[in-house]
């Protein structure tokens, strides 16, 4: 359309809102994340839930955690299938990773402070993100300095993998061991005062004011840099 935006460009956009090429990418580059498989109609259900035990089925072009749910055996899995279908026939089923959530905020060549996710339910779904008052974020997050310093790494890594530009989110989970496993990138996260972003630009020492006029010096960097 010929009109100026700010953050990332239309292919990195495009890519992250694919979740199934988004991890290809990841694991040709030997990035961490979940195992998973694609889901049709004539899949073996119970071959899904052999290979990899409990998943996550998400449809592969939403977003918000639409669609999710958790699947343990054959029948669930093919119930939450069915479910995840309407919302678009490209359907994935991630490796359930037991473990806290973590999300980064990228702003520029550097990583904000990570935020550790706890919600009450299973996982981190629509009713935890946007209705739930017992969703917690707790930035400082609980990492220790060496392990803050890796994850900001991955999501750099991760983040710059996908061409990600001038701002955007990593979330990630991390294994009971302690390793670290991608989900996915949010190149156009939520900014109202209480989204995740300005949170972590907030504890970084920045002000929504600072954080959108960064956006907006970076963008302008970046689309020059192209000229």
């Amino acid at each position: 359309m010929k009109l100026p935006y700010s953050g990332c460009d239309l292919m990195a956009s495009a890519l992250t809102m694919d979740k199934v090429r988004t991890k290809w990418l990841w694991q040709g580059l030997g990035l961490p994340t979940p195992a998973f498989q694609q889901l049709t109609p004539e899949t073996n259900w119970q071959a899904v839930i052999q290979a990899l035990g409990t998943v996550f089925v998400k449809p592969a072009l939403e977003g918000s955690s639409l669609g999710m749910s958790k699947a343990s055996n054959a029948a669930e899995l093919e119930a939450a299938y069915r479910h995840a279908s309407t919302f678009g026939a490209d359907v994935m089923a991630e490796q359930f990773v037991s473990g806290p959530e973590y999300t980064v905020a990228i702003l520029g060549d550097r990583a904000l402070p990570s935020i550790r996710i706890d919600v009450s339910g299973d996982f981190y779904d629509f009713d935890a993100k946007y209705q739930s008052e017992e969703t917690r974020f707790t930035c400082p997050s609980d990492l220790a300095t060496e392990e803050e310093a890796g994850l900001s790494e991955l999501a750099l890594t991760a983040f710059a993998a996908v061409g990600g530009e001038v701002w955007g989110r990593v979330d990630v989970m991390r294994e009971a061991a302690g390793a670290w496993q991608l989900l996915e990138v949010n190149t156009v996260p939520g900014m109202t005062s209480h989204s995740l972003v300005p949170l972590a630009a907030k504890v970084a020492g920045l002000s929504l004011l600072d954080l959108l006029t960064e956006i907006y010096e970076h963008s302008l960097e970046v689309r020059h840099a192209k000229q």
